[in-house]
């Protein structure tokens, strides 16, 4: 092969061959630091010689003869409003009082003992409440997300609690 007629080719071939060694030689290396350092290795939960540790999540059971029953969660009789927080349970506000259609309705607030609870907004609409399309999670004991709505006038808000169906006290945001 005439090496002075192909300065490209020979060029390509010896910078193909450097990153070759230079590959082996780190991955040499990685090796090397993995079996200095332990990691992969196969550990047990203890020092019996059982089998390894493993992820395992619980099986569901019937524990609904255990729980005790929940509280009267009963919604106030017509004409009756609540704008307080119950003492314990969920507690409810909003940032703005008044919003113009499609602004942000900034909802906020806290659920002691309700860590991880998914919390739906719901709406008063045509004497019932309905769900509105947001979700939120309890996190610390608090919770945030915003919402949004073209129906003026003034619009009353809660939140649920999905699981044990507990609501919080209820606001009114005026939109208009």
């Amino acid at each position: 092969m005439d090496t002075e007629n192909r300065p490209v080719l020979t060029g390509l071939v010896a910078l193909v061959g450097v990153a070759v060694v230079i590959g082996l030689l780190g991955g040499l290396a990685v090796m090397v630091g993995v079996k200095a350092t332990g990691i992969g290795e196969t550990s047990t939960a203890s020092d019996d010689g059982g089998t390894p540790a493993t992820f395992n999540l619980p099986r569901p059971s019937d524990t609904s003869s255990s729980i005790p029953a929940p509280e009267d969660t009963a919604e106030p009789s017509t004409g009756e409003t609540t704008s307080e927080a119950p003492a314990t349970g969920i507690s409810l506000t909003a940032v703005q009082q008044s919003v113009s259609p499609m602004q942000q309705i900034d909802l906020k607030g806290t659920y002691p003992g309700g860590e991880g609870a998914i919390l739906q907004v719901q709406r008063f609409e045509n004497g019932a409440w309905s769900d509105f399309p947001v979700t939120m999670s309890v996190s610390g004991g608090t919770f945030a997300t915003y919402v949004q709505t073209s129906q003026v006038g003034a619009n009353k808000f809660r939140v649920v609690d999905t699981d044990t169906q507990v609501a919080s006290n209820e606001l009114t945001v005026t939109v208009g």
